[in-house]
Order: structure tokens, then sequence, then C-alpha cells
């Protein structure tokens, strides 16, 4: 288990540097030159001498490969450089935003893993009935329906019509309701779909027709096809855990919760490249970290990927 652990761990050390000089190399691509975005975006006049000042202070006048070093040292350490726009630290604004992302993501991913495995379960244990079938029915049209969509709809029944909630903000804990059903609807279907067609497959397993055999209860029976079949749902969830927060940019926008999604497309708007740096290389962090993470306690639950690897 070390080996496969110690390997796993080298092999993403390519990806990680490779993804940060990708990031690097293609905000540097953008038409526009950051120091006059910098300059119109604090509202002072981009003449020639005040731009070559501003590319100087920016450090924009060195060579592209002695910046993306010096960038990505600094990154190392937790530094991701100034915001082009208010000055301050990139950390720090990320730091600040980082949180709401996370209460967002934790809420919908409880939502998305209550309601999953409930529609999940009672499809496949009531396989093809009425209730499998109206149940699956709701279930994907209402995750086809696009995220903004939701949200606004979501908006204009619970806020606007019966005000329950919210339309905005995060000054109460009611806040992250509406916002939260929004992002995980998009999940439980995916969820949902593992669960049950795992769930039936098993349910024709040998072992489950030697159970019935010798007099189980049918409740410990579905136990144990449940416990059997989560092995490819813990693998998508663990994927599921970054793409929440990657994904919560629309909804944030939506319903203006001040989370990095949000901080990202100000930045967007603003030709804040170092925050939308720091953004592009946070994210592929955490996706490439779960992904390890997931690797590792598929590994522990089944010895065979510890040989193959």
């Amino acid at each position: 288990m070390k080996n496969f652990i110690l390997k796993r761990l080298i092999s993403i050390i390519p990806i990680l540097v490779g993804i940060s000089f990708l990031s690097f190399f293609i905000i540097n691509l953008s038409p526009s030159d950051p120091a006059e975005v910098a300059l119109r975006v604090n509202e002072i006049v981009p003449t020639e001498e005040a731009i070559e000042t501003m590319r100087e202070e920016l450090g924009l006048d060195k060579p592209f490969f002695e910046r993306y070093k010096t960038w990505l040292s600094s990154s190392l350490k937790g530094d991701f450089g100034t915001s082009y726009v208010n000055k301050k630290m990139v950390s720090d604004e990320i730091a600040k935003a980082l949180p709401a992302t996370l209460k967002l993501a934790s809420v919908s991913l409880v939502i998305t893993l209550v309601i999953s495995i409930g529609a999940g379960v009672f499809c496949a244990v009531y396989e093809n009935s009425i209730g499998d079938k109206i149940t699956r029915g709701i279930i994907f049209l209402s995750t086809a329906m696009p995220s903004f969509w939701v949200g606004i709809l979501l908006i204009w029944i619970f806020s606007v019509k019966f005000n329950l909630f919210p339309t905005s903000g995060m000054e109460k804990a009611s806040s992250v309701v509406l916002p939260a059903i929004t992002l995980s609807l998009s999940y439980i279907s995916t969820y949902v779909r593992l669960i049950r067609n795992n769930m039936v497959q098993n349910k024709r397993e040998n072992y489950v027709l030697y159970a019935r055999v010798r007099g189980l209860k049918e409740s410990t029976i579905i136990k144990h096809v449940f416990k059997n079949s989560l092995q490819t749902s813990i693998t998508a969830l663990g994927m599921s855990i970054p793409k929440l927060i990657a994904g919560t940019v629309v909804v944030e926008n939506i319903f203006a919760w001040p989370g990095i999604g949000r901080l990202c497309v100000t930045a967007i708007y603003n030709r804040d490249y170092p925050i939308i740096q720091a953004y592009i290389l946070i994210m592929a962090l955490l996706f490439v970290v779960c992904n390890l993470l997931v690797d590792i306690f598929s590994a522990v639950l089944d010895p065979r990927m510890r040989r193959e690897a």
C-alpha cells in the first residue's frame, strides 16, 4: 500500500507542473495588455509612460519563462501575487471567499447524498414498478433543467411569491437552501442512476439467491446489496466534490453568493489575471488531490487494484 501511494504521489507532480504552465501560458495569450487593463480598471488614463511604469510594477517587462518561474515558486509558498484591481494579496482574497463556497458545496453534497441514496435504493428495491418510473422521471426531468433557469425559478417561487427564503447573499442560515438545491440537482440524477443500476445488477448475483435460500430477511439482503454497490458511486463521489466546488460559478452569481466562483467571474470581467491564474491552479490541485484520495480509498477497499498498480 505504501508503494502504491508513493507511485501515485510521484505521478501527480508532472501533472500539476503541466497544469500550472498551461494556466500561465493561456492567460498570457490574451490580446489585451494587463498593464493597460489595470490602469483602466483603476480609472487612470493609460498613457504610454503610465503603461510602461505599470508593466515594470507588475513585472511584465521580464521574459516569459522568468515570470513563470517566479510565479510558480511564489505559488508553491501560497503567494499568488497581488490583484490588479485593488492591489490586495490574491491569497487573502481567495481565503476570504473560499469558506462561503465550501459551505455551499457541503450543503449541496448532503442534499445530493440524501436524495440520491433514498431514491436510488427505492428504485432498485421496487424495480420497474410505477413508483420506480415516476421517481426516475421526476428526478431526470428536474436535473435536465439548466441550473441558471432553476435558480431563477426557485427565487421566483420561494422568495418572491412565498417569501420563505432570501433572494441573495449569505446573511441568514436559510440563505444557503436555494443555491444548494440548485447546485445539487445536476448531480442527483447521476447518483440515482449509479446506485439503482448497481443494486439491480447485484440483486441478480448468486450470493443474493443463496441468502434468500438461507431465509435471511429481505432488509438484510438489501443492506448487503447496497454495500456491494457502493464501489462505483464512491469513485464518482470523489470526483464530484471538486466539481461541486468548481461548479458554483453560475449559482454563486445568480444568488450573489460571496464565494470563489463569483470572485473568479469578477476577475474575468476586470481582466484580473493573478486571481484567474490562482483559481485555475487551485481547482486543478483540488481535482488531482481528490482523484488521488479516491484511488487510495478504492485500493483499501479492493486489494486487486493494489496488485494491478
